[in-house]
């Protein structure tokens, strides 16, 4: 099974907006590595989970037309809920999903997949990245690759 961990892409201030849209910098920097994914794997994702917040939402819809897949909310993916939950969730999943969610929740739920350890930081996370994660037959999470919109200009 794998997992495909997405960090929103860049949304304007609360300033600008306080629900916090993407920038037309982070719709295109989503666009960017959805097309990049779907171009060069043909990867795609059926099941596309989003925290609820605008900017997640947003992100998901993105990905979701770039990977073929249908997006909607999801419990316990907001900044500051336990990644422990997801962990449980993933636990018992057999198919693949990609969840779109924001720091420091989906940064504390990559390190507690990896590391049993979720205030680590073995990996860095920045907006509309995706990170790729497999867990093989004893149910251990490796990381299989990490992609960021910079990675592509």
């Amino acid at each position: 099974m794998r997992i495909y961990l997405a960090q929103h892409g860049e949304a304007t201030s609360s300033e600008e907006n306080p629900q916090r849209p993407l920038s037309d910098k982070g719709a295109a920097e989503v666009r960017k590595i959805g097309d990049f994914l779907y171009a060069k794997s043909k990867l795609c994702i059926a099941e596309i989970l989003h925290s609820g917040k605008l900017r997640g939402e947003q992100t998901a819809e993105l990905f979701a037309r770039c990977l073929n897949g249908v997006y909607t909310a999801a419990p316990d993916l907001n900044p500051n809920d336990d990644p422990a939950l997801w962990s449980a969730h993933l636990a018992a999943r057999e198919k693949d999903v990609m969840l779109v969610g924001h720091l420091p929740h989906i940064s504390r739920l990559t390190a507690l997949l990896l590391t049993g350890d979720a205030d680590q930081t073995p990996v860095a996370l920045q907006h509309a990245g995706v990170l790729c994660l497999e867990r093989d037959a004893q149910g251990i999470w490796h990381l299989q690759w990490l992609l960021t919109p910079d990675l592509l200009e």
